[in-house]
């Protein structure tokens, strides 16, 4: 019964730390994009507008709430939350530090493949519930993304998982640790490169917003949606960059490994990378343009996934040389 409580607790401090990052990464992002387009960003809900996003969730959550006559009343409601739950389900197995983990098991890079994938149906649910045509091209337009992408994504960890021996995510960290460089992106740098493009279409983020293209879809899958139901894609997307971030640092960048320990506060290392990783999600949506859907196909089946399977015959020739 004890552990039980303690389990339950530490998620309910999971759950509100994260929602704490979900709403000021919000904030983070418009500041950033501000001052690179040489604006202030938000500035008048508080100091420099340190409580614009608890502004913006009070706003959400008092919002009419709207379900269009003809949308499927159940799945319309059920699209959202199974983002959220999905997203939020995959942090259980990301561990932040040496034994700071809900559920430290031995497929955890597996799980959490399967619980973005989880995620992905919330999004095509959602076209297809709002019966609108917009909304279902969204939704279509996600699921061929996340179908061509994903498989680049996994393709790109197999290498990582080559040199580690698991799927166990603590370990992976803990064999950088024993590497030569203490991290894998130096003999995983082909692999890394495919990651950081397919993480971005993975969370929808630009230059592959198509599911969400506002000059072509209005507002892609989610056009139907109004209110604090519209607030809670958003939130699955920000834990979704906190999630593909936590990955690319756990696989690539050693983890909470750093140059010295922080003795009090072990996970300082590991989240300093993840907002190394935000920050890239954010510079390049303030630097390109949106692709062009053509574009966005062909760089994932014709570069992103030869680029990946190289990188596996590469890293085989060379353990078998080094081995």
């Amino acid at each position: 019964m004890m552990q039980v409580l303690i389990l339950f607790i530490q998620i309910l401090v999971l759950f509100a730390i994260v929602m704490l990052h979900v709403a000021y990464a919000t904030y983070f992002e418009r500041k950033i994009i501000g001052h690179m387009q040489v604006r202030m960003g938000p500035m008048r809900v508080g100091y420099h507008g340190l409580l614009q996003p608890i502004a913006d969730g009070i706003k959400s959550f008092f919002k009419e709430d709207i379900i269009p006559e003809q949308a499927d009343k159940a799945a319309f409601r059920a699209a959202p939350i199974i983002c959220l739950v999905a997203m939020m389900t995959s942090l259980a197995v990301l561990p932040f530090a040496k034994g700071w983990v809900l559920a430290d098991i031995n497929i955890g890079l597996l799980f959490i493949f399967a619980m973005s994938s989880l995620a992905s149906y919330g999004v095509i649910l959602a076209g297809w519930a709002s019966n609108s045509k917009f909304t279902f091209l969204g939704g279509m337009r996600s699921m061929a993304q996340v179908i061509s992408y994903e498989i680049a994504m996994g393709l790109s960890l197999v290498g990582v998982m080559m040199l580690s021996g698991t799927l166990n995510l603590t370990e992976i960290v803990e064999a950088q640790g024993t590497s030569f460089t203490g991290m894998y992106i130096f003999p995983q740098i082909l692999a890394f490169f495919v990651f950081c493009i397919a993480m971005l279409a993975e969370t929808n983020r630009v230059p592959f917003d198509l599911p969400e293209a506002e000059t072509e879809l209005v507002s892609g899958y989610c056009t139907e949606y109004s209110g604090m139901r519209y607030a809670i894609f958003f939130m699955a997307e920000y834990i979704g960059m906190m999630v593909m971030a936590a990955i690319g640092t756990i696989c690539f960048l050693g983890g909470w490994n750093g140059p010295f320990v922080i003795p009090f506060f072990p996970p300082f290392w590991l989240i300093l990378k993840i907002y190394v990783f935000m920050f890239f999600f954010i510079w390049i949506r303030a630097t390109l343009p949106r692709y062009r859907y053509d574009q966005l196909m062909e760089l994932g089946w014709k570069l992103l996934i030869p680029l990946a399977l190289a990188n596996i015959v590469l890293t085989g020739i060379i353990k078998a040389f080094t081995s």
